[in-house]
This record gives structure tokens, sequence and C-alpha cells, in this order.
């Protein structure tokens, strides 16, 4: 990490990810992953992974397993198609999120069988406790209901009754912003923040971070996040 120690912040550049093209996928990864390894991007507290995924059509991720992680995925563009060895089958289209909870072992494929490119965030964290029953779930989130402010998407906490569960120490949250507008987002001491703009430009305290860039938020401080374009963000909090 090369977090400033005077803003909290540790910007990674889109053009520095790693970067993985197989042809069906086009690969984007944060934090180290698959044939990517960078021993200072290994994760961010309990965030493992976070993908910047583009699955083309007609093709996807065939069966495959896990164990011990929860997995959400956040579709962009297009809609992604989920199939489990728990029986679970769904379509995830553009702005909702699929957690999956992979406890004791699951396997699934996630394929794209629309006409068009699919495109989404895949992000992995690592959930409090290990073991446990495998689960699945998908649920819509209307992007007008998070206009100008924060709205919990997955949560590990019993409160966010509106959101996904995952057996995480952690939110993830989405916010839609009008150029100009401005939102906080309070970082408590001790735990773990990562925010990457889906889409437009944004400044956080003053820094500016571009579409798909990533922002690294250390604990103990409220940042003030203002769109500097119409910007979509993702952001997960976590121990």
């Amino acid at each position: 990490m090369n977090t400033d120690i005077l803003t909290g912040i540790d910007r990674r550049h889109f053009a520095t990810l790693g970067h993985a093209d197989h042809g069906w996928l086009d690969a984007r990864h944060h934090f180290s992953f698959a044939g990517y390894h960078d021993p200072a991007r290994m994760g961010w507290g309990a965030i493992r992974v976070w993908n910047d995924d583009a699955i083309a059509p007609n093709s996807g991720f065939p069966p495959h397993a896990h164990r011990d992680m929860e997995i959400i995925t956040y579709v962009r563009s297009g809609a992604i198609t989920h199939k489990d060895s728990l029986g679970n089958e769904g379509r995830t289209g553009p702005g909702d999120v699929q957690v999956m909870s992979a406890g004791t072992g699951v396997r699934h494929a996630e394929y794209n069988l629309e006409s068009q490119t699919t495109t989404l965030f895949q992000i992995w964290i690592e959930p409090a406790r290990k073991g446990g029953s495998p689960s699945w779930g998908a649920k819509p989130f209307p992007k007008a209901d998070r206009s100008g402010r924060f709205t919990v998407l997955a949560s590990g906490f019993a409160d966010d009754t509106e959101a996904l569960p995952i057996r995480a120490d952690a939110r993830v949250l989405a916010v839609t912003l009008a150029a100009g507008e401005t939102v906080t987002h309070a970082v408590d001491e001790g735990r773990h923040a990562y925010l990457v703009p889906a889409t437009g430009a944004i400044a956080i305290d003053g820094e500016p971070v571009a579409a798909r860039d990533g922002a690294a938020l250390t604990g103990g401080r409220t940042y003030t996040i203002t769109a500097t374009d119409e910007a979509e963000i993702v952001l997960v909090d976590a121990a």
C-alpha cells in the first residue's frame, strides 16, 4: 500500500491494475488474483478480490468450486446467469447484485447468455467464520433508489434488513450522483473501505478518481465524495 498518510487515500489508476485478456474474458484485477501477483496488493482488510470483468456474449465461467469466501457480483451492463450445485439458478441484470456464501463448498457456473458483452465487478470478502452451509441469492436494486445516498446492497449486519445477507463483517454499498453532488462516508477506526466509480468521475477529499480507478480508504476518517461528472459508485466497508 502507498496510502498517503495525510489523505488516507491510496488511489489505484485503472492502467496500473492487473490485466488478463482470455479472448472471451477481459479482466482487470484491483488485487492479486490468478496469474497477477503484486505483494503490495494482496487485499485490503477482509477484501480479498475486486475484479473488473468484461465477458463476451455466449461465454462464461464453466462449473468450478469455491469454499470459505463471500462472493458478490455487481452487474454493470448486460446480465449474468448463475447455476450451482445447490440447484439455484438465476439471471442478474444491470445495477443488480447476486451474492454467494461458499461456506463448506459449492460448485457454480456463471455465463453471459446475452447477445452483448456483460461487464461486472466481482468482489470477494473473507467470511467472519469459516464453514457453514453454502447459499446464493440475488436482488434488483433500482439505481433511482440510491440517487444521492448510499444504499446497502449486501451486508453481514442484521440491521440491514433490505440488503442481501453475507457472512462477513462488511457492507457493500452503492450510490449514483449527479455532477456536483456530494456524499460522505465515515470509515471507522480499524476498518477498511475500497471504492470504485463504475462510471463517471469523482473527487475524494479533492483527490481525483476516474471511472474504474480504485481507492483504498484508511479507517478513522470521514471522506467527502463529490461527483465531477455523473457517477455510479460501488464501495465496500469491511473489517
